[in-house]
């Protein structure tokens, strides 16, 4: 009876590896993982495989129907992503985690999964059908722990600031401004001397202002729309370099504010035209500024 059992119990082991090993892909050229993930190997790589916690620098594109829905070519900076559990059987973390660095593979993933589990879209568009698949291609350059990572990050965002700072400094050199620099490395120009006090704190002052970038681009201005821009002083409503450039101004008074990024927006993207590590330039004029009432 015993010996029964137990052929019956590999019997039906056998099947269902065979069934298994034999199960069909519906993309030709593609294997299936058993888990709904169907992968093509395109280019395989040389490095070590990729671990939960890896941060990947990674180059990607995903498709429906062969029409291109997202590339990180499109994409300012080279993109990252971090190796993790899935968030659903058969996503691209399990793609992922088969993947070695250097590796080119292609995924076949369940495209109404993705955007309802990994994308959380409210809406899922039209031509997502419950059926769909996403096409993603995937290639790995590189994997780091998360430490590394920000280590990484840090060395190359300190990089830039360099860069900023010393073009700032050629800048000022080239345009023979020789106005001391404020501690903070603010240069203010006074082109038309304003009377009375300067502006305080919290005080609300009246600026109308061109920005350009230091090559002359104007990317903003209230001359434009005709209108002074209004704000509270000194409280970050605006720029570092506002905030302190302004309070150094009388009524009446007209000048040149020289920005460097870290007193402007830094290593964020402002508009399209204020690129990250943006160095400045602002003419500017104190209309007015007034104590607002209690």
């Amino acid at each position: 009876m015993k010996r029964s059992i137990y052929l019956v119990a590999m019997s039906l082991l056998l099947s269902a590896t065979v069934m298994s090993c034999g199960q069909k892909s519906p993309f030709p050229g593609y294997k299936p993982t058993g888990t709904g993930l169907y992968y093509k190997e395109i280019v395989k790589g040389t490095g070590e495989q990729l671990q939960i916690g890896d941060v990947i620098k990674v180059r990607l594109a995903y498709y429906v129907n062969d029409s291109l829905l997202f590339t990180t070519d499109n994409l300012p900076e080279a993109a990252y992503d971090q190796v993790r559990e899935s968030i659903f059987q058969g996503d691209v973390y399990e793609g992922f985690r088969m993947m070695h660095v250097g590796d080119s593979m292609s995924f076949m993933i369940n495209a109404d999964s993705v955007f309802r589990k990994q994308f959380r879209a409210p809406i899922i568009p039209e031509y997502i059908t419950p059926d769909a698949f996403l096409r993603w291609e995937v290639i790995v350059d590189e994997a780091m722990t998360e430490e590394a990572f920000q280590q990484k990050r840090m060395e190359e965002a300190a990089a830039l600031q360099q860069k900023a700072n010393e073009e700032f400094d050629a800048f000022i050199a080239a345009n023979g401004i020789t106005e001391t620099p404020q501690e903070s490395g603010l240069v203010y120009v006074c082109t038309k001397k304003g009377k009375g006090p300067k502006p305080g704190y919290k005080q609300t002052v009246k600026v109308h202002y061109t920005g350009k970038l230091l090559d002359g681009t104007v990317f903003d201005s209230s001359l434009e729309r005709g209108e002074p821009i209004e704000f509270e002083l000194g409280v970050g409503h605006v720029i570092p370099g506002w905030d302190e450039g302004i309070a150094l101004m009388s009524k009446g008074e007209k000048g040149i504010l020289y920005i460097p990024s870290n007193l402007a927006y830094g290593p964020r993207q402002a508009g399209e035209l204020i690129k990250p590590y943006s160095n400045l330039m602002f003419e500017v004029e104190l209309v007015d500024f007034y104590t607002p009432k209690e």
